[in-house]
C-alpha cells in the first residue's frame, strides 16, 4: 500500500499517461540513473555505480520489451538498445565513464524524439476533439 501522497500521484501519473508519455517517462529514469551511475564511477563509489547502472540496464530491458515488432524501425531500436546495455555493462564491469557517457548522450537524444512524437500525438488527439 502507498502511503505517501507524492508516490500515490506518481503512481496515478504513470496508470493515467498516454503510451508516449510513458516512453519518455522510462527514458527520463534511464538517463537519470546513468547519470548517478556516471557520478559513482567519477568519485569511484562503486557500489552507486553499479546500483544505478543495473537500473539504467532494467530501463532498457524494459524498452526492449516495449518494442512492436509489425514497424520496421523496432529492429533498429533493438540494435540500439542492445548496444546501450553492452555499453553500460561494460561502464560497469570496468568503471569507465567513457562507455556510460555515450549511452547518456544516445539515451538524450532518443528521449527527445519520443517527446517531440508524444507532443505531435497528443496534438493531433487534441486537433481530432476540438
Amino acid at each position: 500500500m502507498i502511503g505517501n501522497p507524492y508516490q500515490k500521484y506518481q503512481q496515478s501519473s504513470v496508470q493515467s499517461a498516454p503510451p508516449g508519455q510513458l516512453l519518455v517517462m522510462l527514458y527520463d529514469g534511464a538517463i537519470r540513473f546513468t547519470k548517478a551511475g556516471i557520478e559513482g564511477i567519477e568519485s569511484r563509489n562503486y557500489e552507486k555505480a553499479n546500483h544505478n547502472l543495473q537500473k539504467a540496464q532494467a530501463i532498457i530491458h524494459e524498452l526492449i520489451a516495449s518494442l512492436n515488432f509489425d514497424y520496421p524501425i523496432s529492429n533498429n531500436l533493438m540494435q540500439v538498445y542492445e548496444y546501450m546495455l553492452y555499453q553500460l555493462i561494460q561502464s560497469n564491469t570496468y568503471k569507465k565513464a567513457a562507455s556510460a557517457n555515450e549511452v547518456l548522450g544516445y539515451l538524450m537524444e532518443l528521449r527527445e524524439s519520443w517527446a517531440k512524437a508524444a507532443r505531435v500525438q497528443t496534438d493531433q488527439a487534441g486537433d481530432q476533439h476540438g
